[in-house]
């Protein structure tokens, strides 16, 4: 083992990215960490400033014209080779002659060693836990027909890909392909039809698994090795329309600055390739960047949504570069927004343990303002279980609770009424929609203040076009509700869809009843109620529908 310390004095290791079998080793200073992105590493070796002596590598037995394979791993190793005075080969019949550019020339070798050891393979992670399964459906949801991935291997990767299922013609474009993918080629859902750069192929830098993954790569022209100047170029990823890239960290502050490789002071993995497959994602059109990870560590004990990044820890993914954060408690959306509404959607999706001190943090810095009204939304659950995706006319749009977050969208979405709308809902003449209304109607508990709202996606932006929502009065079970369509989108179901909805959720709650009062002008919500046997009964005295 060259990090052990019978080594020292012969061998110092320096490594790109730590893993288990150096982590030990680099922590007491007898191995050395290098922070660089993946995808500037071969040009690192090839300008000399990391020289290479001598290179070893695994390769398949040559073909007819004496080319090896590299097999399953291409990444930095052409590089390596056009560096190195000393390439020493082990030709392994059981490596697999892979496809792309994974050819090496006998004539490069300076030396052969003949070996028949088995390749070594990666255990299973084994089922994914309850968390991972969480948050691998929530990062499924932002996953479209035609999207293009990249994911690694783990029990989070591996539960976002179990809910692929229904999913077609997805495209993969990563630095590594893993065995939680063959589920997929194999059901027909990766056919990498719609991508732009080497279309009907996977495109990765290597494999790790199992032999059964091995054996898939073998000779599978579908299958092609690059580069990862090639493969983590974001130049070259952003080509590819719809790219998902989903990577880990371990915390993240309430800024939106991601720390991936320590932990303080302590290097425990390794920039990698995520800021290559963020920033390829980020400009890949209609791409999302995902930061997948557990809401806590060390047994429920330590938020990893954290008011600050602990000391020493360093910034893989700058503040400017998130996207989408995504814990067992929902996504946050954070690209565009202000610190404010950074740290209140990083808070919602917080174990719900930590929201109290994490909001107290806030409010400390002044985030937010002191007197703002934002702790119900933090003590329960966002219920992402009631959010879905509803065809009106030819319109797709997302059904969801609101957030928070959506305080801009609601006061947008107010100023677009007509002076009669408002009217309508209001009960006056109703002028502006300040941002402190505005943060009210949205804050909401999923308990006795609950509102949902029809989204309508334009690429990352949102536009809010009908509101519905309950307030309940705790001494008589009964609660209040309005809905809200935009003019717009009128006669098109929604709001009926949305009455039922609230209605549904109401009966889930074991609220007793429901109650609207309307204007007399308001017939539409009159007969709306009607159509779906409501009673509905005129207040002389109020001149009012209830």
């Amino acid at each position: 083992d060259y990090v052990n310390e019978a080594s020292d004095g012969h061998f110092r290791h320096n490594a790109f990215f730590i893993g288990a079998n150096v982590r030990e080793a680099e922590g007491r200073g007898r191995a050395d960490y290098t922070p660089i992105f993946l995808s500037e590493i071969p040009e690192l070796i090839r300008s000399g400033q990391r020289s290479v002596d001598t290179v070893l590598l695994q390769l398949s037995p040559p073909d007819r014209h004496g080319y090896c394979s590299m097999g399953i791993s291409v990444d930095i190793q052409h590089a390596a080779l056009e560096s190195a005075g000393l390439v020493i080969a082990e030709i392994n019949p059981r490596m697999p002659r892979t496809h792309g550019n994974t050819s090496v020339h006998l004539s490069r070798i300076d030396c052969a060693v003949a070996t028949d050891d088995p390749i070594l393979e990666l255990p299973s992670p084994g089922e994914p836990d309850a968390v991972s399964v969480e948050i691998g459906g929530h990062v499924a949801r932002l996953i479209d027909d035609g999207s293009c991935l990249q994911l690694g291997i783990g029990a989070v990767p591996n539960a976002v890909l179990s809910f692929l299922g229904d999913k077609r013609d997805l495209g993969v474009h990563t630095e590594m392909f893993s065995d939680g993918m063959l589920p997929l080629v194999e059901n027909g859902n990766i056919t990498n039809a719609r991508k732009a750069v080497h279309r009907g192929k996977t495109v990765t830098s290597f494999v790790l698994g199992s032999r059964a993954l091995f054996d898939y790569v073998d000779d599978n022209v579908s299958v092609e090795f690059h580069p990862s100047d090639f493969v983590n170029d974001p130049r070259v990823i952003s080509r590819n329309d719809n790219v998902i890239s989903v990577n880990s960290a371990l915390q993240v502050d309430l800024t939106g600055q991601v720390s991936a490789d320590s932990i303080g002071y302590r290097f425990y993995s390794g920039i990698g390739g995520q800021v290559d497959f963020v920033r390829g994602a980020s400009m890949s059109r209609g791409g999302k960047p995902i930061i997948a990870l557990p809401s806590t560590a060390k047994g429920g004990t330590v938020s990893r949504i954290a008011p600050h990044l602990t000391e020493g820890a360093g910034v893989v993914t700058s503040r400017g570069d998130v996207h989408y954060v995504v814990t067992e408690y929902g996504v946050a959306y954070l690209h565009g927004k202000t610190i404010r509404e950074r740290a209140l959607a990083l808070i919602n999706i917080a174990h719900p343990d930590f929201r109290a001190e994490l909001l107290e943090f806030v409010r400390g810095k002044h985030y937010v303002a002191t007197d703002e009204r934002i702790w119900e939304q933090a003590i329960n659950r966002y219920p992402a279980d009631w959010e879905s995706r509803e065809m009106f006319g030819a319109n797709e749009l997302t059904v969801r609770p609101l957030r928070a977050t959506d305080e801009r969208i609601l006061q947008e979405f107010f100023y677009g009424h007509t002076p009669e709308t408002v009217r309508e809902r209001y009960f006056s003449t109703k002028e502006t929609l300040s941002h402190r209304e505005a943060a009210h109607l949205c804050c909401v508990d999923y308990e006795c203040r609950m509102a949902f709202g029809v989204v309508e996606k334009r690429g990352a932006a949102e536009r809010l076009v009908a509101v519905a929502r309950y307030d309940l009065n705790p001494r008589t079970n009964l609660a209040d509700i309005a809905v809200v369509v935009h003019e717009d989108r009128r006669r098109l179901g929604i709001g009926r869809f949305l009455l039922n909805r609230l209605i549904d959720y109401a009966r889930s709650r074991k609220i007793s009843g429901l109650r609207s009062e309307l204007r007399p002008d308001n017939e539409a919500m009159r007969a709306l109620h009607l159509s779906l046997g409501h009673q509905v009964v005129w207040n002389g005295e109020a001149g009012t529908y209830t």
